[in-house]
């Protein structure tokens, strides 16, 4: 009796009520941060498992540089190295496919876990961050994979060729060199938004990265360059075009956002900053009667 007793007045005991201003301890912290953590794993896991699946599409898809480059008179063709290869590239396909897949379910849970300690302007900002990321890194991939279709045939041509010559490239190698083009593309694609964001928090003012227009150029040609190097002019400049322009509308938006807030020249904001610092004290003056 005693027993149910206790068990009835531990069940009546209330609960400590939610912070209404959505602050937490460390421990419900470190809660909330295990289940995020255990949905975007989940997530990565499901979608892995629909990768599986659709390995030889995806394959198919990946070799199209290398018909490109039998159609140009390269011989080349992907090889696999060793008994357990083919498992284990298929293995990293379908866990890149699934991490790929599952970025937007990732995105939101960093979103949710983030949330309750943001303002309500800054949540605004950060769903116009997140709303306008995902679909951008996208499209950053698709354009790392288009790169990829320039990029591989420039470097095949490369090799002397002949008709006893075969180029026989390890499919791992080339797996992980299209991931990481794709992923460049994706984060160059993303790092207006972020440009944007920060100017929103208030850390760097429109006319500050307006400043830096020739280093935008200089390095949208540059990383084009680098990423696509094909021998016609019109691709590296259109290219370059499309990674400025991403560039230049972030320092648009930055700039009609100042102006919207009363933010006014870099220089003029610090001459009147250090306005007052300059202006003798009435402690000085009575000091000097």
């Amino acid at each position: 009796m005693a027993s149910d007793t206790q068990g009835r007045e531990r069940a009546r005991k209330p609960r400590s009520p939610k912070d209404p201003e959505g602050r937490m301890s460390l421990g419900e912290h470190l809660i909330e941060l295990r289940n995020r953590l255990v949905i975007s794993a989940a997530a990565v896991l499901i979608l892995s498992v629909v990768g599986w699946f659709l390995f030889d599409w995806v394959f198919e898809a990946l070799k199209r540089p290398f018909r490109v480059a039998a159609a140009q008179g390269l011989q080349a063709d992907l090889n696999f190295q060793g008994v357990g290869t083919g498992l284990n590239v298929q293995l990293q396909m379908s866990a890149y496919v699934g991490l790929l897949l599952a970025s937007p379910v990732i995105m939101v849970q960093i979103w949710m876990f983030v949330m309750p300690g943001l303002h309500r302007n800054e949540r605004k900002y950060a769903v116009g961050f997140f709303g306008t990321a995902i679909p951008l890194f996208f499209i950053g991939c698709a354009a790392g994979y288009w790169a990829i279709n320039q990029l591989v045939p420039v470097l095949l041509s490369f090799t002397p060729q002949a008709d006893q010559v075969m180029q026989l490239i390890k499919y791992d190698e080339y797996l992980s060199m299209l991931v990481k083009t794709m992923l460049a593309f994706g984060i160059a694609f993303v790092v207006p938004v972020v440009m944007v964001l920060m100017n929103f928090l208030g850390l760097i003012r429109g006319r500050t990265m307006l400043k830096a227009w020739r280093w935008i150029i200089f390095i949208s040609v540059l990383f084009t360059a680098i990423m696509v190097p094909t021998p016609e002019p019109f691709t590296l400049l259109a290219m370059s075009a499309v990674i400025a322009s991403l560039f230049f509308a972030a320092i648009v938006i930055a700039l009609i956002h100042d102006k919207r807030h009363g933010v006014g020249d870099d220089d003029e904001l610090d001459d009147d900053e250090t306005e007052p610092l300059e202006k003798p004290s009435s402690l000085d003056d009575e000091d000097g009667r």
